[in-house]
């Protein structure tokens, strides 16, 4: 399992902590209830929707207000301003 996704050790634990049913937490990612079930239950989940449920719940990224610019002015500011990329990330955490 590659580092991105050892946060997620158990699927219903995360759900419940944020204390969404089933459908309203598979819904924010664009997954049936049932599909949802299944991996909560141990199915094996495809990489991009684990990686959406990290992002989401895990990391607390809304997508909703993400936009390409964003990314890539993060991108820009981190290759070529490393010192203040990490100078705004230490100050945020």
């Amino acid at each position: 399992m590659s580092r991105q996704f050892s946060n997620i050790e158990n699927l219903r634990e995360l759900r419940l902590k944020f204390g969404l049913s089933q459908k309203e937490f598979w819904n924010a990612v664009g997954i049936t209830q049932t599909g949802g079930s299944r991996y909560e239950s141990g199915r094996s989940m495809p990489k991009p929707v684990r990686e959406l449920v990290r992002l989401i719940y895990v990391e607390e990224v809304d997508l909703a207000k993400v936009k390409r610019i964003d990314l890539k002015i993060t991108r820009m500011l981190k290759e070529q301003h490393p010192e203040i990329y990490k100078s705004i990330k230490d100050s945020i955490k």
